[in-house]
């Protein structure tokens, strides 16, 4: 308990200066976590692939990330926990007794590492590594996921099997490697609490936090309490559901780090909003009538979430969906499928998805070396093109096509040019925004009544106009198809 209060009162072991938020504090359990294998490997992944080929300062790890989210996710908890303090203490005294106190630090915890491994199970170049057909065809392979799990229990995680793994089911299974060799006792934590608030994953909780949940809903519902509306079994899953929408929802730590981080190495001042307003106007949100509990904005905030979503709309068009940038991400992608025509490579990168003890080689340094060989022996390859950063040829840009559009387009571009509709290549965005207005428990406005002061909540395109003229989107670039050979490389020196 002595913990729990000095852990609130700001005591940390260890300080990490990070570029973008200052000073990051350590607990112990943490450093732990940190300076795990698995999670140093973080350090030689790119957050942006290969945007620093386009934006030259863009050459940030998933490892600083990782830790960016962690602080971020922390100040979105005890943004919502001070607004609601002083709120209450306008009306009434308030004195936080020592099993809340508990309560609170112990879903601080749970979402700051939750927060901190929510990418460790990115691979190479982060997503274009899964959009790489040769990988896709590796992860999508039959008994991949049990040969990931060998010798572990995944049904703590997991119900059934996933078909195909992506990125985020490597994340659970770094995780549940990282925590197992972590002293989670010491901190009195457990480790099914944390994972079960990251993606694809279903858990029961653990009996601590089961108590955490019935006091904090306790505290937060006051006389309204969905302790007294719901059955004991689903207060710890609406308090695990608060949690996860921190982790990942769409006023999440992850989309806020990475939009601040990703302007500010990219020298780009679209990707800027003020954390600080946002922060400031975030509320704890529960409806008795549902039960649902999540994030709440108030009215006032709503400029600031404003803010948040126009500058996550002009990253994508002007930073991540930038024609030279995809271009790359292309030219990047046929690579990595080049390297895997050889045949030790292929078994190499088949052994580390398949396999913990190998998974840390999978960084974008084995990638580098890999282009690096078949470049010095095959002129025209892909791998050439990436090493000595030779741009696709860009043709055209069109928005909002579906694909046959886009076939037509290639069609008549090609024989505008006088080239076959083969030496055409296409590469697409989606951009997808559509929740911020569509999805009712992903946000809400708390509005209140000027006579009575009652509280509110309401969908959020019932309250501003501005949310409704985003829609999901596409860009779609159009490129001359470079001369390479089709060879396979031979990696050997």
């Amino acid at each position: 308990m002595r913990r729990a209060v000095n852990d609130l009162l700001g005591a940390y072991d260890k300080l990490i200066m990070d570029p973008v938020h200052g000073g990051i504090p350590l607990y112990r359990h943490e450093i732990q976590v940190i300076d795990h294998p698995l999670f140093q490997r973080l350090r030689n992944i790119c957050q942006n692939d290969i945007l620093s080929l386009v934006f030259p300062g863009a050459t940030h790890s998933r490892f600083l990330h990782s830790i960016g989210v962690m602080h971020v996710g922390t100040r979105m908890f005890r943004a919502m926990i001070d607004a609601y303090l002083r709120e209450r203490q306008l009306s009434e005294q308030v004195e936080l007794s020592l099993n809340q106190l508990d309560a609170i630090d112990y879903l601080a915890k749970v979402i700051r590492l939750a927060c901190l491994l929510h990418d460790s199970g990115h691979s190479s170049f982060s997503h274009q590594f899964t959009q790489a057909r040769r990988i896709r065809e590796l992860m999508s392979r039959p008994d991949r996921f049990r040969e990931l799990w060998r010798g572990e229990d995944y049904t703590r995680y997991y119900s059934d099997e996933p078909e195909e793994l992506e990125h985020e089911h490597y994340s659970v299974r770094v995780a549940h490697e990282v925590l197992s060799s972590v002293d989670l006792e010491s901190a009195g934590l457990h480790a099914e609490d944390i994972i079960g608030i990251m993606e694809t994953t279903q858990v029961t909780q653990s009996e601590t936090f089961c108590r955490h949940a019935h006091t904090f809903l306790a505290f937060i519902a006051g006389d309204q309490s969905l302790a007294e509306t719901t059955s004991g079994q689903a207060v710890p899953a609406l308090v695990m559901g608060l949690l996860s929408s921190i982790v990942s929802g769409e006023i999440d730590a992850d989309r806020a780090d990475y939009m601040l981080r990703d302007g500010f190495h990219s020298s780009v001042t679209i990707g800027g909003f003020n954390l600080d307003h946002l922060l400031s106007n975030l509320r704890f949100g529960w409806d008795v009538s549902e039960p649902w509990m999540g994030l709440a904005i108030t009215q006032k905030g709503l400029g600031a979430l404003e803010d948040f979503v126009y500058s996550r709309y002009q990253m994508y068009r002007k930073v991540y969906g930038h024609k030279t940038a995809l271009g790359f991400d292309w030219l990047l992608r046929e690579a990595i499928n080049e390297v895997l025509e050889d045949t030790e490579c292929f078994e190499w990168i088949d052994t580390c998805l398949s396999d913990m003890s190998f998974f840390a080689e999978l960084t974008d340094s084995f990638f580098w070396e890999a282009f690096r060989k078949v470049a010095r022996k095959q002129p025209k390859s892909y791998s050439f093109l990436i090493v000595n950063r030779v741009k696709l040829k860009h043709l055209d840009t069109r928005e909002n096509l579906s694909k046959p559009e886009i076939h037509d387009h290639s069609q008549w571009l090609a024989g505008e040019l006088g080239l076959s509709v083969d030496d055409v290549v296409t590469c697409t965005m989606k951009a997808r925004f559509s929740n911020i207005q569509d999805n009712f428990n992903g946000i809400k406005v708390l509005a209140r009544d000027p006579i009575s002061r009652q509280r509110s909540l309401r969908k959020i395109t019932d309250v501003s106009a501005f949310f409704s003229k985003f829609a999901d989107g596409t860009i779609t670039h159009f490129y001359r198809q470079p001369e390479v050979s089709a060879a396979a490389p031979d990696l050997t020196e």
